[in-house]
Parts: structure tokens; C-alpha cells; sequence
């Protein structure tokens, strides 16, 4: 318990560019375990991988909520702001923003013919587009963990409500729902032939972002204090459009709509309890 108590007043001491490094090579471990499956089997049923990525579609929404609109909306009041408008501006600017990548950035939903591969044309192969959706969407996963630990550090997280265990907090749920991620874009390469150290190489590749985003957004932030309401709301607004957009149609593609829909419940749960218990 002392060392404990030991560890947690070490990561407090750090600074929140730090903290938000850590933060993102936490999740990043995640992704890598969730491809690590790879080298353990060759399959995993679409009945377990839709659940999974229900799963991940519901800790991405609690967290959107809890971790960063509530924190925005409280934080634009402590300023002196109109309470909903950095919420509101933020939250749609994040999913016109990932509307943007996605209608550029060459990438290939997990589940889809290299035919509908979206964004700019391009000759790239199968598994670099199945990385880089997979990478679109973490790059919100990571700014908001960096604009979350930034955010906590700036003086007015009492009345903001942004707090350093509430980033942590929110890293460990973005790690947990990583985990099904890593292992739906590593398992599909398995089964079309890659071998398991390629299959494991591009389901880890996708979860690199992670860190650097985090630092990014810390950074960011840090720099420019009277955004913070509108950074929490972008990164929210950018993780609700990667779930409405990808996550849960990609959940139900094999007709498991009851097992996905459940999993995205259960995932929601337990962020939900991870934020109000832990936060």
C-alpha cells in the first residue's frame, strides 16, 4: 500500500505532458495486447469481435460524456462563459474535423472489400488502410487524454472539474476498449494469409498515435488555457463521430445486432462506473 501511495505521488508530481505520455503509452499497450492474440490463435468468432467492438462503441460514449462534456460544460461556467456554447461549438467542430479525415485520409472499414476503401484513391494495400482507420479514430482517443491531464493542471480544475484521477480515469477506459481494437484489425489480416508477426505488427501499428496525440493535445492546451472547454468538446464530438460512423455499424455487419447492442451496453456500464467511482 505504501508503495502505492508512493506511485501515485510520483505521477502527480510529474508534469502533465508526462503524465500524458504515459497516459498514451498505456492505452498504445493495450492496442498491442489486443493484437498479441495473434499469436495464440488464428480465429476469433464475429459473435466475441462484434461484443468487443460494442463494447469499445459504449466505453467511447460514457466517456465522451462523462470524461469530457461534463468537465467542459463546468469548466466554460467557471470561466464566465454561456455554459453550453464551447460544449456545443466544440463537440460538432471535433466530428466535422474527423468528417474531414475520413473523406481524405485512404483508409478501409474492418469487415469491408478493399473496394470500398474511403478517402483519396490510392494503390496501398488492404492491411495499411485497415491500420489507418483504426488510426483515425485513435487520434481523439489520444487528445483527449493529453487535453484532459492538461486541463487538470491549469489552475481551475476544482471548479472545472477536470482532475488528474479523472484522466486516468479516462485513459484506463480508452486502454480497455483498445483491447478489442488491436485484436479486430490484427485477427482479419490473420485469416487472409499474413503471417501472425505481420498480423501482429499492423494491429499494434494502429494504437502508435495514441502517445503522441496525447502530448499534442497536452501541449496544446497548456498554451492556450481559454480553450480548454472547446478542446474537451472537440476530442468528445470526434469520439462520437468515430462510434456513430464505425464502431457500431462495424458491430453488426454479421447480423449479431442482440450481442453487439448488449456489449455496447456493458461497455458503457463500466466506464460509467469507472468514472463516478474513480472520478
Amino acid at each position: 500500500m505504501t508503495d502505492l501511495v508512493a506511485l501515485k505521488e510520483t505521477f502527480y508530481a510529474l508534469n502533465p505532458i508526462t503524465q500524458s505520455l504515459f497516459g498514451g503509452l498505456f492505452t498504445y499497450t493495450l492496442t498491442a495486447l489486443g493484437a498479441a492474440l495473434v499469436f495464440f490463435t488464428k480465429n476469433v468468432g464475429h459473435k466475441l469481435l462484434d461484443a468487443m467492438m460494442g463494447f469499445a462503441a459504449g466505453v467511447m460514449i460514457a466517456a465522451s460524456f462523462w470524461s469530457l462534456l461534463v468537465p467542459a460544460i463546468d469548466m466554460a461556467a467557471a470561466q464566465g462563459m454561456i455554459e453550453w456554447l464551447p460544449a456545443v461549438i466544440g463537440f460538432l467542430s471535433g466530428g466535422i474535423f474527423l468528417r474531414i479525415c475520413d473523406a481524405y485520409l485512404p483508409h478501409l472499414h474492418i469487415g469491408s472489400p478493399i473496394e470500398e476503401a474511403e478517402g483519396v484513391p490510392t494503390s496501398w494495400r488492404r492491411a495499411t488502410l485497415l491500420v489507418l482507420a483504426i488510426t483515425l479514430h485513435n487520434i481523439p482517443e489520444g487528445l483527449a487524454i493529453g487535453v484532459l491531464f492538461g486541463a487538470a493542471a491549469s489552475g481551475i480544475e476544482a471548479a472545472g472539474g477536470a482532475t488528474v484521477i479523472g484522466a486516468i480515469t479516462l485513459a484506463i477506459g480508452i486502454g480497455i476498449q483498445n483491447f478489442p481494437e488491436g485484436t479486430a484489425v490484427s485477427m482479419p489480416l490473420r485469416r487472409e494469409g499474413l503471417s501472425v508477426g505481420k498480423s501482429f505488427w499492423y494491429g499494434q501499428l494502429s494504437g502508435i498515435v495514441e502517445p503522441i496525440s496525447a502530448v499534442i493535445g497536452a501541449a496544446a492546451v497548456l498554451m492556450v488555457q481559454p480553450l480548454l472547454p472547446y478542446a474537451l468538446a472537440f476530442a468528445a464530438g470526434a469520439m462520437i463521430y468515430v462510434v456513430v460512423e464505425e464502431l457500431i455499424p462495424e458491430s453488426q455487419l454479421h447480423g449479431n445486432t442482440d450481442i453487439a447492442t448488449l456489449g455496447t451496453m456493458l461497455g458503457f456500464s463500466v466506464m460509467m462506473i469507472l468514472d463516478v467511482a474513480l472520478g
